[in-house]
């Protein structure tokens, strides 16, 4: 449904309480968070301010407006200006936005504001945190906004400045690997390694997909590779494969045979889970937490019987823990899911055709 006929449906629904009219419009972008609907969020958003008394509705314009514009259309601006290489003036825009960010929504002593954007990260903040502060979901996404002024700063040669901004991005939303990835770039690049390897194990408390703890295991097999540490590298690249098939990993063992002298021998799974866990302190495979998280999730969605959600939470499980059960239960609430998970599949083999060709390449 397109802005206009929900912004009309839902100010049909008005009445001339306007606390029962405020009511009604947050239950509703809550449903259009859930559904993901930023055009349901958008038209809700706008009638809760047409329904607020002026001096709010001026107070909630003065603290997300930038000289009388709002800060999701000056983020756009910025993404503009990356993709057209003008980092430049990415710069400015995105600085901006941080001062404001940083100024208006403080934390306060008895609430904080977050940028949780699924019900699966709400989940996930309230199990690994606890908090006992009122939270106060952010009008738009800060923690996105803040990693992307630290990636550009990063870029124009200041990463040393970009460490503590994203750190306030953190505070915003701590299970998004986004700044936390954006943070091991970092210490990569001034060669960190006893941090790379902390924030490494940090993230993989929050790592919800295959793709995301592959990264975090090259991440780990980069820094060590480049300290001499070719054995422990390799167990880490290995892991990286067995998580989720990539191109890079292979050119990266290259390049570790290159520097060793002689070509990689293969490392078997005991071998690299005995090595990231007891030499590293880091999980071999998904964190258990996050797998429950995810799974109890969806048996409650499937209990309210709200099965966007469900099968959301479905598809986050089975793509950690790969259990046929799961996958029969996607197929039940979601008949056209087969023909994902068979593209999703094909793509994954011709990836690791592709890098055993060139292992093979490498040895000979």
């Amino acid at each position: 449904m397109a802005y206009k006929e929900i912004y009309d449906e839902l100010k049909a629904k008005m009445t001339d309480d306007k606390a029962a009219n405020e009511t009604m419009l947050r239950k509703e972008v809550e449903r259009f968070i859930k559904e993901e609907n930023r055009e349901g969020i958008d038209a809700a958003g706008a009638l809760i301010m047409e329904n607020m008394p002026e001096e709010k509705r001026n107070e909630i314009i003065r603290i997300t407006h930038i000289d009388g514009e709002r800060m999701d259309n000056i983020y756009k601006k910025v993404d503009e200006y990356l993709n057209a290489k003008n980092i430049n003036e990415a710069k400015k825009l995105a600085e901006k936005l941080y001062k404001k960010i940083t100024v208006e929504f403080k934390e306060g002593e008895k609430a904080k504001f977050v940028s949780l954007r699924n019900p699966f990260e709400d989940e996930l903040y309230q199990f690994l945190y606890k908090p006992e502060k009122t939270l106060n979901r952010t009008p738009f996404d800060f923690c996105q906004y803040i990693s992307t002024y630290a990636y550009i700063l990063v870029e124009t040669g200041d990463p040393l400045t970009a460490i503590p901004v994203l750190e306030q991005a953190q505070e915003f939303n701590p299970v998004d690997v986004g700044p936390k990835f954006e943070m091991a770039e970092i210490y990569k690049l001034i060669h960190n390694k006893a941090r790379l390897i902390e924030v490494s194990r940090e993230t993989m408390k929050v790592a919800s997909s295959p793709v995301a703890i592959a990264r975090i295991y090259a991440n780990v097999g980069y820094i060590l590779t480049e300290f001499g540490e070719y054995e422990d590298a390799l167990a880490f690249y290995t892991a990286s494969a067995m998580m989720a098939p990539s191109p890079v990993i292979p050119r990266e063992m290259q390049h570790l045979a290159d520097l060793k002298g002689s070509p990689v021998t293969y490392i078997g799974k005991d071998k690299v889970k005995e090595i990231l866990e007891d030499k590293y302190d880091i999980h071999f495979g998904p964190d258990p937490d996050v797998i429950r998280v995810a799974s109890e999730l969806a048996a409650v969605f499937i209990k309210n019987q709200d099965l966007p959600n469900a099968l959301q939470a479905l598809k986050l499980t089975y793509n950690l823990t790969l259990d046929e059960n799961i996958k029969k239960m996607i197929f039940k609430y979601d008949p056209t899911a087969a023909m994902q998970f068979a593209e999703e599949e094909k793509r994954i083999n011709e990836i690791k055709k592709k890098n055993q060709a060139e292992n093979n390449n490498a040895n000979e």
